[in-house]
């Protein structure tokens, strides 16, 4: 799908759904609701490692932060006929509740030069979308959540982005989805800006086109395959495989995927020419659930991805993401559901990583990571939905600095409509 066509599309819907608004449907099969999310973050800095001796003395022993997010969320239904017209909005506050100049920088909240972090920021979105049979169009603010570009949602406000995207299920068992995108918002910050790749440091830009498929063999068996292209920054390819498969009482998930990442145009972000394959074997068993993998980047450069966004890795945990240049990677994890012990909306889970690049002959970089998490939503009564969910993440590596990191959330979804 090409950009003209996507972005032809979503200028149709821009005009055809403004008369209609008070059509039936439209109004009826609205909703609107609002999440209250609290997040309170402290990490501690162990070492210098990476770092200059000048860089090391003026660098911040802590990041602790706490504020408040209101995120609200606005979706119409469509107008009857054939073709049907709707309209999403959204609205996004974060207000300071607690920091401090030599505290800030956790990503809860924008930062200003003098090292204060802003008493509140706001941002609004907008979008137009066209449903065709099982065929949606969509243009204006988007959530991309695709193997080429998972928008980051890991802080108080989430990334969004401008564009235009097509998703089609018309097909039975079979996703097709195109997408076109020229602007986005990073997670602490109301600023839009043109895109370009994590830790390009320039100021170039591109847009990123992407597109790919979702096919259902069976009930056990998913493949997908998607292209993203980040203009004159990189290009990749992806292809996955997903399989069920019924074990002794539980089920035996593997997930395996592969990227094809190389440089594109006029390569702002230098040489990228590699190959990244990666698996995970996870088995279930009454509210246990044990997962083994390993993951290998080959070739030149790390893995690219857009800037802020969340990378479609098991490796992409709580602080690490164990992409670097022929780094390879093994995993372990375990979690377990309380619902299976009389305890529903309880979870617990723990995982470790450990990476490295050593080559024959050579002194490697290492890094690893051991992290958890508790959660608990509450099942019924008052406060049903209200969610808790604390994590503990201890990170080391030989070329960035180590981390102990602590991370409170609350979260409260309230259906206004």
């Amino acid at each position: 799908m090409s950009r003209i066509v996507l972005r032809g599309a979503g200028c149709a819907l821009l005009c055809g759904c403004m008369p209609v608004v008070d059509a039936a449907g439209f109004i009826d099969d609205s909703t609107l609701k609002l999440q209250l999310r609290n997040v309170y973050f402290n990490e501690n800095f162990r070492d210098e490692q990476g770092m200059s001796s000048r860089a090391a003395a003026n660098a911040k022993s802590e990041r602790v932060e706490w504020a408040q997010g209101f995120l609200l969320d606005y979706q119409s239904g469509y107008t009857p006929g054939v073709l049907g017209f709707g309209i999403d909005a959204s609205g996004l506050v974060g207000v300071r509740l607690d920091s401090g100049p030599g505290r800030s920088g956790t990503g809860l909240l924008p930062v200003h030069d003098d090292g204060h972090a802003a008493e509140e920021f706001a941002s609004a979105g907008v979008t137009a979308k066209a449903r065709l049979g099982k065929t949606v169009v969509k243009h204006g603010t988007l959530l991309p959540k695709t193997p080429v570009l998972v928008y980051n949602d890991a802080r108080l406000l989430p990334q969004t982005y401008q564009g235009s995207q097509l998703v089609s299920n018309d097909l039975d068992n079979l996703t097709l989805t195109f997408g076109h995108l020229d602007r986005f918002k990073q997670r602490d910050s109301s600023n839009s800006t043109g895109l370009f790749v994590d830790g390009y440091s320039g100021r170039e830009s591109g847009d990123f086109s992407y597109g790919g498929a979702d096919y259902a063999v069976s009930k056990q068996l998913r493949l997908s395959y998607f292209h993203g292209e980040l203009s004159d920054f990189y290009r990749q390819d992806f292809a996955g495989i997903q399989h069920d498969l019924p074990l002794a009482g539980g089920t035996l998930a593997s997930d395996l995927r592969y990227f094809r990442s190389r440089d594109e145009g006029a390569a702002q972000a230098g040489r990228i020419d590699n190959h990244m394959l990666s698996g995970q074997l996870t088995y279930s068993h009454s509210g246990h659930a044990f997962g083994t993998g390993y993951q290998v980047l080959r070739g030149d450069a790390g893995l690219p991805y857009i800037s802020g966004a969340t990378v479609y890795s098991f490796s992409n945990v709580g602080i690490g993401k164990f992409i670097e240049e022929d780094e390879k990677t093994w995993m372990a994890s375990y979690a377990y559901n309380f619902a299976a012990a009389g305890v529903p909306g309880l979870t617990f889970m723990t995982r470790y990583l450990s990476g490295d690049n050593h080559r024959s002959g050579e002194d490697g970089l290492r890094e690893w990571e051991r992290d958890a998490e508790l959660a608990y939503v509450v099942q019924s009564g008052p406060f049903k939905g209200l969610g808790a969910k604390l994590r503990n993440y201890v990170y080391r590596s030989d070329f960035a600095r180590g981390r102990d990191s602590n991370r409170l959330y609350l979260t409260y979804d309230i259906v206004l409509w």
